[in-house]
C-alpha cells in the first residue's frame, strides 16, 4: 500500500508493517503471520529486506503514472504532456501549462520520497543492534544514507522548503514539524553521501552481479555527490569528485564506467546495467502487475514505456516500426525537433510518426497538443509486450537511468567553467561517440550538448531552472519567475500542520 500523505504513514517493508495514523486512532495489528517493527530487524536477512524496501522508491523515476521522467518532461520546453485530452493526466498537464496549485499537484511527488526517507531512518536506527558482520552492517548503513540523500535531493529540488527528518519520529511530531532551511537539507545530503563512500564497494564488478546489480557503489555515490555540488555552485568540489568518476575522457574510468560505442545501444528492454550506467532503475515483468497494485511497491513495471507509446497505433506497412500502442504522453515539441534534426542522436531520440502516417504506413490517434513527434527512447515495441501474467501494458521491463556517464562528463565540463583542456576533452568525448566533430568548449556549448544527449530523460527542466534560463525558455508555457522554479506543497500536507506553502502559490 502506498504512503498517502506525509501525516499518515502506512509503510510496507517486505513482511514489515509500521503504522501511524493522523487521528491518533491506532490501527491494532494482530502480528500472526507478519512482523511489527518492534519485533523485526533481528538478523541480517531481515535487515536486507529493510534495505530492499529503501531501494524500492527508486522506481519513482519511471514506474507508475506519476513517475518523475514524465513529470519533468511535461514541464520542460522539449515536451508537451500529450495524452488523450487536456484533462488526461491532469497532474502532468497543470505542470506543463504552469497552472499547477496546491490542489492540483499529485501528493505522491512529495510523499513517495518521504516514504523512502522514513524507511531509511528506521533501518539506520535498527542496524546498530543487529547481530551481523560489521562490514555488512556498515555497507547497509552506507546504502541507506545514500538513498536518503538521493530522496532528499529530489525533494529539495522539487519543493525547496521541506522538513528535514533524520530519525524515526512520533505521531505527534507530524503536527509540529517545520520546514528546514534548504541549505541545511543540502548540508545533510552532502554529509550522508560523504560518510557513505568509504563503506561501499569501489565497484560492483568485483561482486556477484546476479545479486548486486542495481546496488550503489563508491563510483555511483561520488557521481551523485558531484551533481549535488554542481547544484550548489560548489564548482571546484564538483569538478574534483566528478573527475574521479570520469577518469580519462573516452576511456574506461577507474570505477569501470565507459561510454557505449553506439548511442542506440543505451535504449531498449535488454540493455541492463551496461558500462555507461552509474545509477540505474531496474524494472521487471515478473511482478505480474495489474490495475489493483499499479503504482504500489509490488509493481515493478516501467510505466514510462506505455505512457510514451502512440495511442491506437496500427502498423499498415512492413516498412513501419512495430510499436505497441500506448497512451501518447511525452510528446516532443517542434522546437526540440528543430534543434535535433540532423544530429546523429535524432534517430534514437525522436520518432516522426506523422511522416509514416502521411505515407499511409501507419495509423494512430493524435495526442493532445499533437506534433507527430514521439519520445523514441522509451517507446515500447510489440516484442516488449509481456506474455506473462498481469496486465501487459503495466509490465514493461526497460530500465532507466538516474545518472549515466555522458551526464557526468558534461557536468564536470560545466563545473570546470566550460573552459580548458579537460573540459574540451570531456565535451569532445560525448560528441565523438556519435561521430560529431569537436566544437570549442563553452558553457553554452555544454548546455546545448546536454539538451541533445539527454533529451527526454528528465534533466532539461532542472537544467533550465538551475542555470536561470527557465523564465525565457518556458515563457510560452506560462512559467512565472520567482514562483515556478519550485512546485507547490500538496494541500494534504499543509492541513493541520505547521508547514507553510511556497511563495506565490
Amino acid at each position: 500500500m502506498k504512503l498517502k500523505t506525509f501525516k499518515k504513514v502506512l509503510m510496507y517493508i517486505p513482511v514489515v508493517l509500521i503504522t501511524m495514523a493522523c487521528d491518533k486512532e491506532y490501527l491494532e495489528v494482530d502480528p500472526k503471520g507478519t512482523f511489527l517493527e518492534d519485533n523485526y530487524y533481528n538478523n541480517e536477512s531481515e535487515a536486507y529486506s529493510g534495505l530492499v524496501a529503501v531501494y524500492d522508491i527508486l522506481r519513482k523515476q519511471s514506474g507508475g503514472f506519476e513517475n518523475m521522467i514524465s513529470l519533468l518532461n511535461s514541464g520542460s520546453d522539449d515536451h508537451y504532456t500529450g495524452g488523450g485530452s487536456s484533462s488526461d493526466g491532469s497532474q502532468l498537464q497543470v505542470f506543463s501549462n504552469y497552472t499547477i496549485s496546491e490542489s492540483t499537484i499529485a501528493p505522491s511527488y512529495w510523499n513517495d520520497y518521504y516514504q523512502g526517507i522514513f524507511r531509511a531512518n528506521v533501518l539506520l536506527s535498527k542496524l546498530p543492534q543487529i547481530n551481523m558482520p560489521e562490514n555488512t552492517k556498515a555497507r547497509f548503513a552506507a546504502e541507506a544514507k545514500s538513498l536518503r540523500a538521493l530522496y532528499y535531493f529530489e525533494l529539495v529540488r522539487l519543493f525547496g522548503n521541506i522538513p528535514l527528518i533524520t530519525g524515526p519520529i512520533s505521531i505527534d511530531d507530524y503536527y509540529t514539524i517545520t520546514q528546514a532551511d534548504p541549505n541545511d537539507v543540502y548540508n545533510q545530503i552532502e554529509t550522508d553521501l560523504t560518510q557513505a563512500i568509504p563503506a561501499l564497494p569501489a565497484t560492483l564488478a568485483e561482486l556477484d552481479m546476479a545479486s548486486e546489480a542495481g546496488r550503489l557503489s563508491q563510483g555511483a555515490v561520488k557521481a551523485l555527490l558531484g551533481k549535488v555540488y554542481l547544484y550548489r555552485n560548489k564548482n571546484s568540489e564538483a569538478a574534483s569528485i566528478l573527475s574521479e568518476v570520469n577518469g580519462t575522457p573516452g576511456a574506461t574510468s577507474p570505477y569501470g564506467y565507459a561510454l557505449l560505442n553506439d548511442f542506440s545501444d543505451l535504449w531498449g528492454a535488454d540493455i541492463d546495467f551496461n558500462p555507461e550506467a552509474i545509477i540505474e532503475v531496474s524494472h521487471s515483468n515478473l511482478s505480474n502487475s495489474g490495475w489493483g497494485n499499479w503504482g504500489s511497491d509490488s509493481d515493478e513495471g516501467n510505466s514510462l514505456n506505455v505512457m510514451s507509446g502512440p495511442r491506437g497505433y496500427v502498423r499498415l506497412s512492413p516498412n513501419a516500426p512495430s510499436y505497441a500502442s500506448g497512451w501518447g504522453f511525452n510528446i516532443i515539441t517542434q522546437n526540440l525537433y528543430d534543434v535535433m534534426v540532423g544530429d546523429p542522436r535524432f534517430d534514437s531520440t525522436i520518432e516522426d510518426l506523422q511522416a509514416y502516417a502521411d505515407a499511409g504506413e501507419v495509423e494512430f490517434e493524435q495526442s493532445y497538443q499533437h506534433t507527430g513527434y514521439y519520445l523514441k527512447k522509451f517507446m515500447p515495441l510489440t516484442s516488449d509486450v509481456t506474455t506473462g501474467g498481469g496486465e501487459p501494458v503495466l509490465n514493461y521491463r526497460q530500465n532507466t537511468y538516474i545518472i549515466r556517464l555522458a551526464d557526468t562528463y558534461l557536468m564536470e565540463a560545466e563545473a570546470l567553467g566550460g573552459t580548458g583542456t579537460r573540459a574540451q576533452a570531456l565535451l569532445d568525448a560525448v560528441r565523438a561517440r556519435v561521430g560529431l566533430p569537436s566544437v570549442p568548449v563553452s558553457l553554452q556549448a555544454i548546455t546545448q550538448e546536454r539538451r541533445l544527449e539527454l533529451a527526454g530523460e528528465g534533466h532539461r527542466w532542472y537544467d533550465l531552472v538551475r542555470t536561470g534560463n527557465a523564465a525565457s525558455a518556458l515563457a510560452f508555457k506560462g512559467f512565472t519567475p520567482n514562483k515556478n522554479e519550485i512546485l507547490p506543497i500538496p494541500l494534504p500536507e499543509l492541513e493541520n500542520t505547521t508547514l507553510v506553502q511556497n511563495p506565490n502559490y
